[in-house]
């Protein structure tokens, strides 16, 4: 999956889940839109340097945080504390949007441990 430069400049990526898009990415925050597709999932995962809160734009989805289910909606907040292991999953029709708000001390993606991943990306 390559990554490329909206036209903001910043970063954008398909993945086989959907895709997202870096809205802005400073020292202290990293803010992203993140789309998932209906039937799939991000990999169930944690970090260990940055905290997330997502808000739920758009569509229907079930947020796993340490095992415990619930299932979100437009207008849903949730926090994922650091070193939680959390996943969102789009069991609706329609795409699954939501703005992913990351505070900590770095926020590459080398700091994902996948846990499970239903496309071979597990740790």
């Amino acid at each position: 999956m390559a990554m490329t430069s909206g036209t903001s400049g910043l970063e954008t990526d398909e993945r086989p889940w959907g895709r997202y898009a870096v809205l802005s990415d400073e020292g202290s925050h990293k803010v992203k839109r993140i789309e998932v597709l209906p039937g799939k999932r991000l990999s169930y995962q944690r970090h260990a340097r940055r905290s997330e809160h997502w808000f739920v734009v758009s569509g229907v989805g079930v947020v796993v945080l340490d095992g415990d289910e619930r299932t979100v909606e437009p207008g849903s907040a949730v926090d994922v504390p650091a070193g939680t292991a959390h996943r969102i999953e789009n069991r609706g029709g329609v795409v699954l949007v939501f703005i992913e708000v990351q505070h900590g001390q770095y926020f590459g993606e080398d700091d994902i441990v996948r846990l499970e991943d239903d496309f071979g990306r597990a740790d």
